[in-house]
C-alpha cells in the first residue's frame, strides 16, 4: 500500500472556562491511538504491520501470552521477518515464570504510548487479550483519542483455519518447543505455562518415555485435538468480548469482515487481503488521523511531513 497523505494539524485553542483564577485554560489536542482487535487467527497482527508500514507507527503487543519470552511458535509471535522492521513493544519481553497482569500491561503500555507519541509516531495496539485493551481504555480513555478496528472472520471458517494453523505449528517444531515447559506436578497456573498448548501436552510428556510408538502417536493426536478445541473456544470467547465492548460498553468499533480472504489461497488470498482488509482499514485510520472532523486530536509531525 502507498503511504497515505495527511492534512495539517489543528492549532491549540484558548477555551474559556470557569477557573478560579478567571484565566482561559489551554486545551491541548489529544494524542491518537489505534487499536486492532480480533479473535486468534483472524489476521490482526498482519493488519497492524500493514498499517505501520502505511503510517509512521510503532506496535504495542496486547496478547497475554506473547508478552512473555519463549514459546514463539506456540504463542504465534510475529517473526523478525514478519515484523518488517517495525518497532514492537511488550513482545517477548517479560519473565515467563511470573504473572503479567492487566495492571502491569496498563502501566507499561501507557509508558510505551507516551514514548511513541514523543517520537511523533502513532501507537498501534494489537492483540487478542481484550481485557488488557479494556483495562487500558478504562484507565486512560479520556487522555487519548481512540480508533478501534475489528478484523472479523465467520466462526466456521475461522475454526477451520485454526485447525490448519495448529497442524502447521506442530510441523514447525511446537512439540520440542513445549518440552522444557513440562511441569511434572501439573502446575500450569502462572505465566507462560497458561498458554494453550502447554497444559494440553502434559499427558503426552508425562507418558512418552515409557509408551510404545503407537501409544505416543495416540497421545500426540489427543493433545493436538485438545489444542485445536481450546483454541476455537478461545476464539469464541474473544469474539463475545468484542461484541460486549461494542454493545454494552458502547465502544465505537469498525468491523472489517475478512472471511473472503480465508476462503482463497495463494496470490488470490493476498489480493483479497489487500482489497477487503488492508486498504479499507488504512482509509479508516487515515480518516481518524487527518479528518477535519477530528479537531480534538493532534497529528504527529512525522505525518505532517508526509503531506509536503
Amino acid at each position: 500500500m502507498s503511504r497515505v497523505m495527511c492534512r495539517p494539524t489543528q492549532p491549540l485553542k484558548n477555551v474559556p472556562t470557569n477557573t478560579s483564577s478567571g484565566q482561559n485554560q489551554i486545551i491541548r489536542p489529544k494524542e491518537k491511538v489505534v487499536l486492532v482487535m480480533g479473535a486468534t487467527g483472524s489476521g490482526k497482527t498482519r493488519l497492524s504491520i500493514d498499517l505501520a508500514t502505511c503510517f509512521p507507527s510503532e506496535i504495542i503487543n496486547s496478547d497475554k501470552m506473547q508478552v512473555y519470552s519463549g514459546l514463539d511458535v506456540v504463542t504465534n509471535k510475529a517473526t523478525k521477518e514478519e515484523q518488517r522492521g517495525i518497532p514492537h513493544h511488550l513482545l517477548g519481553t517479560q519473565n515467563p515464570n511470573k504473572e503479567f497482569t492487566a495492571s502491569d500491561f496498563c502501566d507499561m503500555a501507557s509508558h510505551a504510548i507516551e514514548s511513541i507519541t514523543n517520537r511523533e509516531k502513532v501507537p498501534i495496539i494489537v492483540g487478542g487479550s481484550n481485557s488488557y485493551m479494556e483495562a487500558l481504555v478504562d484507565k486512560f480513555g479520556t487522555r487519548y483519542e481512540w480508533c478501534c478496528l475489528w478484523v472479523d472472520v465467520s466462526t466456521p471458517v475461522l475454526h477451520s483455519y485454526v485447525a490448519q494453523r495448529v497442524d502447521q505449528m506442530i510441523g514447525g517444531g511446537m512439540v520440542n518447543e513445549l518440552r522444557p515447559f513440562f511441569s511434572p506436578n501439573g502446575d500450569y497456573s502462572k505465566g507462560i505455562r497458561k498458554a494453550i498448548g502447554v497444559p494440553e501436552f502434559h499427558e503426552y510428556f508425562r507418558r512418552e518415555a515409557f509408551s510404545s510408538t503407537e501409544m505416543r502417536m495416540r497421545l500426540l493426536q489427543d493433545a493436538v485435538r485438545e489444542v485445536k478445541r481450546n483454541t476455537c473456544h478461545l476464539a469464541c470467547k474473544q469474539l463475545g468480548r468484542i461484541q460486549w465492548l461494542r454493545s454494552v460498553k458502547g465502544w465505537k468499533i469498525h468491523r472489517v469482515c475478512a472471511t473472503p480472504v480465508f476462503q482463497k489461497r495463494g496470490q488470490e488470498a493476498n489480493d483479497a487481503w489487500k482489497n477487503v482488509v488492508a486498504q479499507p482499514c488504512a482509509s479508516i485510520v487515515s480518516q481518524f488521523l487527518y479528518s477535519a472532523n477530528a479537531v480534538s486530536g493532534r497529528v504527529p509531525a512525522s505525518l505532517q511531513q508526509n503531506s509536503h
